[in-house]
Protein backbone atom coordinates (compact mmCIF):
# COMPACT_ATOMS: atom_id res chain seq x y z
CA UNK A 1 0.00 0.00 0.00
CA UNK A 2 0.84 3.00 -0.74
CA UNK A 3 0.55 6.54 0.98
CA UNK A 4 1.82 10.16 1.09
CA UNK A 5 1.85 11.66 -1.94
CA UNK A 6 0.61 8.70 -3.56
CA UNK A 7 -3.04 9.31 -1.95
CA UNK A 8 -4.14 10.72 -5.45
CA UNK A 9 -3.71 7.11 -6.63
CA UNK A 10 -7.09 6.46 -4.12
CA UNK A 11 -9.04 9.37 -6.33
CA UNK A 12 -11.24 9.19 -9.33
CA UNK A 13 -8.63 11.06 -11.32
CA UNK A 14 -7.56 9.04 -13.89
CA UNK A 15 -3.51 8.67 -14.39
CA UNK A 16 -1.59 10.02 -17.00
CA UNK A 17 1.42 7.57 -18.42
CA UNK A 18 4.59 7.03 -19.65
CA UNK A 19 6.62 4.88 -21.58
CA UNK A 20 9.67 4.83 -18.75
CA UNK A 21 12.71 3.02 -20.21
CA UNK A 22 12.01 4.00 -24.48
CA UNK A 23 14.98 6.67 -23.99
CA UNK A 24 17.26 4.99 -21.90
CA UNK A 25 17.46 3.91 -18.13
CA UNK A 26 18.03 6.48 -15.47
CA UNK A 27 17.40 4.27 -12.41
CA UNK A 28 17.88 0.69 -13.81
CA UNK A 29 21.03 -1.05 -14.47
CA UNK A 30 21.37 -3.63 -17.57
CA UNK A 31 23.52 -5.98 -18.26
CA UNK A 32 24.49 -9.85 -19.18
CA UNK A 33 26.75 -11.72 -17.08
CA UNK A 34 27.00 -14.80 -19.22
CA UNK A 35 25.40 -15.11 -22.71
CA UNK A 36 21.57 -15.39 -22.60
CA UNK A 37 20.89 -14.12 -19.23
CA UNK A 38 20.24 -10.42 -19.07
CA UNK A 39 20.12 -8.75 -15.29
CA UNK A 40 18.00 -5.81 -14.21
CA UNK A 41 19.51 -4.18 -11.12
CA UNK A 42 16.99 -1.84 -9.24
CA UNK A 43 19.39 1.57 -9.28
CA UNK A 44 18.01 3.42 -6.39
CA UNK A 45 20.32 2.63 -3.81
CA UNK A 46 20.34 5.81 -1.21
CA UNK A 47 16.49 5.32 -1.47
CA UNK A 48 16.98 1.61 -0.54
CA UNK A 49 15.52 0.83 -4.40
CA UNK A 50 12.09 2.55 -3.31
CA UNK A 51 9.79 1.38 -6.06
CA UNK A 52 8.67 5.39 -7.65
CA UNK A 53 6.90 5.11 -10.96
CA UNK A 54 9.97 5.66 -12.80
CA UNK A 55 11.94 2.39 -11.61
CA UNK A 56 8.79 0.33 -12.27
CA UNK A 57 8.41 1.88 -15.78
CA UNK A 58 11.55 1.10 -16.59
CA UNK A 59 11.79 -2.59 -15.04
CA UNK A 60 8.81 -3.22 -16.80
CA UNK A 61 9.90 -2.41 -20.02
CA UNK A 62 13.02 -3.97 -19.93
CA UNK A 63 11.25 -6.73 -18.92
CA UNK A 64 9.15 -6.30 -21.90
CA UNK A 65 12.21 -5.50 -24.31
CA UNK A 66 14.42 -8.80 -22.49
CA UNK A 67 11.06 -10.94 -23.42
CA UNK A 68 11.30 -9.93 -27.54
CA UNK A 69 14.87 -10.84 -27.85
CA UNK A 70 15.93 -13.84 -29.17
CA UNK A 71 19.13 -13.70 -27.31
CA UNK A 72 17.39 -13.48 -23.69
CA UNK A 73 16.85 -16.99 -22.29
CA UNK A 74 16.28 -15.93 -18.45
CA UNK A 75 16.17 -12.64 -16.72
CA UNK A 76 17.22 -12.06 -13.34
CA UNK A 77 15.63 -8.82 -11.22
CA UNK A 78 17.76 -7.81 -7.90
CA UNK A 79 19.02 -4.19 -6.23
CA UNK A 80 21.62 -2.49 -5.99
CA UNK A 81 23.33 -2.02 -2.17
CA UNK A 82 21.81 -3.12 0.80
CA UNK A 83 18.99 -4.79 -0.21
CA UNK A 84 16.28 -5.94 -2.85
CA UNK A 85 13.62 -2.94 -1.94
CA UNK A 86 11.94 -1.60 0.83
CA UNK A 87 8.84 -0.87 -0.77
CA UNK A 88 6.97 1.80 -2.72
CA UNK A 89 8.57 4.94 -2.44
CA UNK A 90 7.09 6.91 0.26
CA UNK A 91 8.92 9.96 0.28
CA UNK A 92 7.80 12.45 -2.16
CA UNK A 93 10.04 10.00 -5.10
CA UNK A 94 6.78 10.36 -7.52
CA UNK A 95 6.35 14.04 -7.52
CA UNK A 96 6.17 14.99 -10.84
CA UNK A 97 6.02 11.71 -12.92
CA UNK A 98 3.29 9.82 -14.87
CA UNK A 99 2.04 6.12 -14.12
CA UNK A 100 4.22 3.64 -16.17
CA UNK A 101 0.97 2.28 -17.57
CA UNK A 102 -2.86 3.25 -17.25
CA UNK A 103 -5.04 1.97 -15.47
CA UNK A 104 -8.80 2.64 -14.99
CA UNK A 105 -9.52 5.46 -12.51
CA UNK A 106 -11.45 4.62 -9.30
CA UNK A 107 -11.61 4.10 -6.03
CA UNK A 108 -9.03 1.13 -5.88
CA UNK A 109 -6.71 2.32 -8.80
CA UNK A 110 -3.62 2.35 -7.05
CA UNK A 111 -3.85 -1.57 -5.50
CA UNK A 112 -5.37 -2.40 -9.42
CA UNK A 113 -2.01 -0.46 -10.54
CA UNK A 114 0.56 -2.40 -9.04
CA UNK A 115 -0.92 -5.45 -9.20
CA UNK A 116 -1.54 -5.41 -12.72
CA UNK A 117 1.87 -4.53 -13.30
CA UNK A 118 3.20 -7.50 -11.43
CA UNK A 119 1.33 -9.74 -13.04
CA UNK A 120 2.64 -8.91 -16.20
CA UNK A 121 5.35 -10.58 -15.21
CA UNK A 122 3.84 -13.83 -14.84
CA UNK A 123 2.61 -13.16 -18.47
CA UNK A 124 5.65 -12.80 -20.55
CA UNK A 125 7.21 -16.16 -21.79
CA UNK A 126 10.78 -16.19 -20.59
CA UNK A 127 11.27 -17.19 -16.74
CA UNK A 128 11.64 -14.05 -14.54
CA UNK A 129 14.25 -14.57 -11.33
CA UNK A 130 13.63 -12.59 -8.29
CA UNK A 131 17.32 -12.71 -6.54
CA UNK A 132 16.72 -11.30 -2.78
CA UNK A 133 19.30 -9.76 -0.40
CA UNK A 134 18.13 -7.38 2.61
CA UNK A 135 14.90 -5.86 3.02
CA UNK A 136 12.20 -6.81 1.02
CA UNK A 137 9.37 -5.27 1.87
CA UNK A 138 5.76 -4.33 0.68
CA UNK A 139 6.40 -3.25 -2.65
CA UNK A 140 9.48 -5.53 -2.79
CA UNK A 141 7.67 -8.77 -1.90
CA UNK A 142 4.87 -7.88 -4.26
CA UNK A 143 7.06 -7.35 -7.03
CA UNK A 144 9.50 -10.63 -5.99
CA UNK A 145 5.82 -12.43 -6.08
CA UNK A 146 5.42 -11.47 -9.73
CA UNK A 147 8.76 -13.15 -10.78
CA UNK A 148 8.60 -17.16 -11.57
CA UNK A 149 11.30 -18.25 -8.47
CA UNK A 150 12.72 -16.34 -5.98
CA UNK A 151 16.37 -17.10 -4.77
CA UNK A 152 16.99 -15.31 -1.54
CA UNK A 153 19.86 -14.87 0.59
CA UNK A 154 19.21 -17.12 4.49
CA UNK A 155 19.29 -13.91 6.18
CA UNK A 156 17.33 -11.41 4.12
CA UNK A 157 14.07 -9.41 5.82
CA UNK A 158 10.70 -10.36 3.70
CA UNK A 159 7.58 -8.03 5.28
CA UNK A 160 4.89 -6.02 4.72
CA UNK A 161 4.91 -3.62 7.43
CA UNK A 162 2.06 -1.82 5.91
CA UNK A 163 -0.43 -3.63 7.36
CA UNK A 164 0.07 -1.82 10.96
CA UNK A 165 -1.78 1.49 8.67
CA UNK A 166 -3.17 -0.32 5.99
CA UNK A 167 -4.09 -3.33 3.83
CA UNK A 168 -1.53 -4.87 1.33
CA UNK A 169 -2.26 -3.97 -2.61
CA UNK A 170 -1.13 -7.51 -3.44
CA UNK A 171 -2.81 -10.00 -1.22
CA UNK A 172 -0.31 -12.76 -2.11
CA UNK A 173 0.44 -14.00 1.30
CA UNK A 174 -2.23 -17.02 1.99
CA UNK A 175 -1.84 -18.13 -1.26
CA UNK A 176 2.27 -18.28 -1.12
CA UNK A 177 3.09 -18.65 2.60
CA UNK A 178 -0.48 -20.54 3.85
CA UNK A 179 -3.29 -19.60 5.83
CA UNK A 180 -1.80 -19.43 9.69
CA UNK A 181 1.25 -17.93 8.53
CA UNK A 182 -0.20 -15.19 6.08
CA UNK A 183 -2.66 -14.70 8.55
CA UNK A 184 -0.32 -13.70 11.39
CA UNK A 185 2.16 -11.77 9.08
CA UNK A 186 -0.70 -9.40 8.07
CA UNK A 187 -1.89 -9.01 11.41
CA UNK A 188 1.31 -8.37 13.26
CA UNK A 189 3.23 -6.80 10.10
CA UNK A 190 6.30 -8.89 10.90
CA UNK A 191 8.69 -10.55 8.91
CA UNK A 192 10.07 -14.09 8.22
CA UNK A 193 13.98 -14.63 6.98
CA UNK A 194 14.86 -15.85 3.56
CA UNK A 195 15.09 -19.79 5.37
CA UNK A 196 11.73 -19.44 6.85
CA UNK A 197 10.59 -17.38 3.07
CA UNK A 198 11.26 -21.06 1.92
CA UNK A 199 9.79 -23.54 4.40
CA UNK A 200 6.51 -21.79 4.01
CA UNK A 201 6.63 -21.70 0.25
CA UNK A 202 7.02 -17.83 -0.70
CA UNK A 203 10.71 -18.39 -1.93
CA UNK A 204 12.78 -21.14 -4.23
CA UNK A 205 15.75 -21.69 -2.44
CA UNK A 206 18.36 -19.98 0.54
CA UNK A 207 21.99 -19.21 0.22
CA UNK A 208 24.38 -17.05 2.40
CA UNK A 209 24.17 -13.72 1.13
CA UNK A 210 27.69 -13.86 0.09
CA UNK A 211 27.09 -16.94 -2.71
CA UNK A 212 23.60 -15.89 -3.89
CA UNK A 213 24.33 -14.19 -7.17
CA UNK A 214 26.88 -17.29 -8.41
CA UNK A 215 23.98 -19.71 -7.15
CA UNK A 216 21.21 -17.45 -9.12
CA UNK A 217 23.13 -17.93 -11.80
CA UNK A 218 23.97 -21.59 -11.89
CA UNK A 219 20.24 -21.66 -11.95
CA UNK A 220 19.86 -19.20 -14.53
CA UNK A 221 21.81 -21.05 -17.26
CA UNK A 222 20.58 -24.67 -15.64
CA UNK A 223 17.22 -23.15 -16.50
CA UNK A 224 18.37 -21.92 -19.95
CA UNK A 225 19.78 -25.06 -21.33
CA UNK A 226 15.91 -25.93 -22.10
CA UNK A 227 14.62 -25.02 -25.33
CA UNK A 228 12.95 -21.58 -25.24
CA UNK A 229 9.95 -22.53 -26.81
CA UNK A 230 9.33 -25.89 -24.08
CA UNK A 231 10.32 -22.94 -21.42
CA UNK A 232 7.50 -20.62 -22.27
CA UNK A 233 5.06 -23.26 -21.92
CA UNK A 234 6.15 -25.33 -18.75
CA UNK A 235 6.42 -21.79 -17.41
CA UNK A 236 2.96 -21.10 -18.30
CA UNK A 237 1.46 -24.73 -17.25
CA UNK A 238 2.06 -23.61 -13.67
CA UNK A 239 0.89 -20.45 -13.86
CA UNK A 240 -2.42 -21.60 -15.47
CA UNK A 241 -2.79 -23.70 -12.46
CA UNK A 242 -3.00 -21.15 -10.06
CA UNK A 243 -5.31 -19.10 -12.19
CA UNK A 244 -7.34 -22.61 -12.19
CA UNK A 245 -7.47 -22.08 -8.43
CA UNK A 246 -8.34 -18.96 -7.93
CA UNK A 247 -5.02 -16.84 -7.54
CA UNK A 248 -5.48 -14.13 -10.11
CA UNK A 249 -9.17 -13.17 -9.19
CA UNK A 250 -8.04 -13.69 -5.51
CA UNK A 251 -5.52 -10.53 -6.24
CA UNK A 252 -8.15 -8.83 -8.01
CA UNK A 253 -10.75 -9.17 -5.15
CA UNK A 254 -8.00 -7.68 -2.81
CA UNK A 255 -7.62 -4.90 -4.36
CA UNK A 256 -10.89 -3.62 -3.48
CA UNK A 257 -10.36 -4.32 0.25
CA UNK A 258 -7.54 -2.35 0.03
CA UNK A 259 -9.68 0.68 -1.21
CA UNK A 260 -11.35 0.20 1.43
CA UNK A 261 -8.54 0.64 3.60
CA UNK A 262 -8.52 3.97 2.42
CA UNK A 263 -11.67 5.15 4.02
CA UNK A 264 -10.89 4.24 7.82
CA UNK A 265 -9.79 6.21 10.61
CA UNK A 266 -6.98 5.01 11.34
CA UNK A 267 -5.60 5.28 7.56
CA UNK A 268 -6.76 8.62 7.33
CA UNK A 269 -4.99 9.56 10.65
CA UNK A 270 -2.04 8.07 9.24
CA UNK A 271 -1.75 9.88 6.24
CA UNK A 272 -2.28 13.08 7.68
CA UNK A 273 0.89 12.22 9.73
CA UNK A 274 2.66 12.04 7.06
CA UNK A 275 1.90 15.73 5.66
CA UNK A 276 4.75 17.59 4.25
CA UNK A 277 6.54 14.48 3.51
CA UNK A 278 9.58 15.41 6.71
CA UNK A 279 7.54 13.74 8.58
CA UNK A 280 7.47 10.63 7.21
CA UNK A 281 10.14 9.28 9.11
CA UNK A 282 9.05 9.56 12.19
CA UNK A 283 5.29 8.84 11.31
CA UNK A 284 7.19 5.07 10.73
CA UNK A 285 9.35 5.07 13.57
CA UNK A 286 6.21 5.58 15.42
CA UNK A 287 4.46 2.86 13.46
CA UNK A 288 7.23 0.57 13.71
CA UNK A 289 9.44 0.94 17.13
CA UNK A 290 6.03 -0.49 19.40
CA UNK A 291 7.25 -3.76 17.75
CA UNK A 292 10.98 -3.27 18.11
CA UNK A 293 11.76 -3.63 14.45
CA UNK A 294 12.55 -2.44 11.28
CA UNK A 295 13.47 1.76 11.33
CA UNK A 296 13.29 1.05 15.22
CA UNK A 297 17.13 -1.36 14.55
CA UNK A 298 18.83 1.39 12.20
Amino acid sequence: MSSGDDSNHYSAQGAKTTRYGENGYEVLLVDEPVPGIRRLTLNRPEKRNALNHQLRGELLYALQVGDADPDVRVMIVRGAGTCFSAGYDLGGGNIGLEYPFHTAAGDSQWPRHVVEGWMKIWDLSKPVIAQVHGYCLAGGSELATGCDLVYVADDAQIGYPAVRFGVPDMQFHPWLLGLRKGMEMLLTGDSISGEEAVSYGWATRAFPEAELEARVLEQAQRIATVPADILALNKRAVHRQMEIMGFRDGLRQGTEICALATHQASFKEFLKATEGGTKLTSALQQRDEKFGDYRTRD
